[in-house]
């Protein structure tokens, strides 16, 4: 997915500045697909430029206009023709991974360390979702966007307890392989 896709969806819920669109990028669209507030700005500039978005501008006390992006007939057309799209299925890359692979030229005890350190933030974002999802007390009575955010929570969810899981059964194997390995007996049990 490009940005501009991320943007075109955030227009079409509601209108909003830069500003307000990287907020909302910072509370919920950021969690599935990241950007900075400057690559915000750019992509607004090129989606107003191809005509997918128009700005009013607001004069405020003080500072300078602000520029209230609205998504135009011409954008609605776009994000809906890519809504349809086939989406390919991603590549799995993942550098924790690959480090993996090479656990047996690295200090197993310090890969099992940054694979408890990944389960923590995971657990974390497991923990934030699942607040997040609260907000939904009755699930099955959802309809239209509430339901389409609902299930991009529960994707994230899912996601989020599978690879605490993968981490989980990854840590217990390595931990088990160092009480293995003869370096990590003591001199008696040798």
């Amino acid at each position: 997915m490009a940005l501009e896709h991320a943007i075109l969806v955030s227009l079409a819920e509601r209108p909003g500045t830069g500003y307000e669109i990287g907020r909302q990028f910072d509370r919920s669209i950021g969690y599935f697909w990241s950007a900075t507030h400057q690559q915000i700005y750019r992509t607004l500039k090129k989606l107003h430029t191809d005509g997918l978005v128009s700005f009013e501008s607001v004069s405020q006390d003080g500072r300078p206009d602000k520029k209230v992006y609205t998504i135009s007939t011409e954008g609605r057309k776009v994000l809906s023709e890519w809504a349809i799209s086939p989406t390919p299925m991603q590549p799995l890359r993942s550098d924790l991974g690959v480090k993996l692979r090479a656990a047996e030229f690295g200090d197993l005890a310090a890969i099992i360390g940054e694979l408890k350190a990944h389960r923590d933030e995971h657990l974390a974002q497991l923990t934030l979702f699942t607040r997040f999802q609260e907000s939904y007390p009755e699930p099955e009575t959802l309809t239209g966007r509430r339901l389409h955010q609902y299930l991009v929570l529960r994707g994230g969810i899912r996601q989020e307890a599978g690879f605490i899981e993968w981490c989980d059964e990854v840590i217990v194997a390595l931990e088990r392989e160092l009480s293995d390995t003869p370096s990590s007996r003591s001199p008696q049990s040798t």
